[in-house]
């Protein structure tokens, strides 16, 4: 029997608006870290907890990751955004307020790194404020942004995103440019960030740890970036990446990073920029456009 599901559009929002981006830009590239390190594995199986050598995946984050990814973007002079589970503010401090030491945005990424749903809201609510909590007592932190935690959200969250002071989402992977969300009861919720599904380094760097999926090496990497930003910037879009430093934190795949990032500014009319710095030029250009 066929299902009786509503025919109406999944997302009600308006078709995203051309603004042009700052200083003559072609395009846009947004820079964001997904710190989930122990959250990523602790999401499919809380046993994990102790099982060490499956953590240790995660652990790598405070270890290595991201002191390198730190280390380059201080020496590229570059800012970025890092999402990071209320849980992992706990777990690592230090390593969490070396982020905001140099100036990095810190956006919302839930707390355990549930996956919401909407049979879930009020457990959903909970992991929204508890992480809201573990990023002001900690880090000092209240962020206007949030990138849903594997990639999932729905209306009543949007609006409770919005209703908790979040100003923008990068999570969707509908669009190339940024837009307003409209919510199923007319509200305008939070501008959205869409992403670009082909700049999530966990595709091509690790999936879950016993999968047969191999690895994809740098070259086929760098090729399909170079030739999605390409085509983006001819479409004057944002680049949206969704990386994790347990994955580009690895030697050869910071090394890809280090190589977009120079291909990127070798255009000379790449805008690289923070999901708050972008989101507030829309919201910027919107109230001119009388929107």
């Amino acid at each position: 029997m066929i299902p009786d599901i509503p025919t109406i559009s999944a997302n009600l929002s308006d078709p995203a608006p051309e603004f042009p981006w700052p200083n003559g830009a072609s395009c846009a590239v947004f820079p964001a870290f997904d710190v989930d390190a122990e959250t990523a594995w602790l999401q499919y199986d809380f046993k994990n907890v102790d099982r060490l050598v499956t953590m240790s995946f995660g652990a790598y984050e405070e270890r290595v990751g991201i002191p390198k990814i730190l280390d380059y973007l201080r020496t590229e002079e570059i800012k970025a955004t890092f999402y990071i589970p209320g849980w992992v503010v706990d777990a690592h401090p230090k390593m969490c307020e070396s982020i905001v030491k140099d100036g990095h945005e810190v956006g919302h990424h839930g707390y355990l790194h549930k996956r919401p749903d909407p049979a879930d809201f009020a457990e959903d609510k909970e992991e929204i404020d508890k992480a809201l909590d573990s990023l002001k007592r900690v880090l000092g932190v209240t962020p206007v942004g949030y990138r849903a935690p594997s990639g999932e959200n729905y209306h009543e969250l949007l609006g409770y995103l919005r209703d908790r002071g979040i100003l923008y989402s990068s999570s969707f992977r509908d669009d190339i440019r940024p837009y307003r969300h409209k919510l199923r009861d007319g509200s305008r919720g939070p501008v959205e960030l869409p992403v670009n599904v082909s700049f999530d380094d966990w595709l091509y760097g690790l999936s879950q740890r016993f999968s047969p999926r191999p690895m994809f090496p740098k070259e086929h990497v760098l090729s399909i970036w170079n030739g999605e930003l390409e085509q983006t910037r001819e479409w004057g879009g944002l680049v949206s990446m969704v990386m994790h430093p347990q994955v580009t934190g690895r030697p050869m795949r910071l090394g890809i990073l280090r190589d977009f990032i120079t291909r990127a500014r070798s255009y000379g009319d790449v805008w690289i920029a923070t999901g708050q710095e972008i989101a507030a030029h829309y919201i910027e250009q919107e109230k001119a456009a009388g929107l």
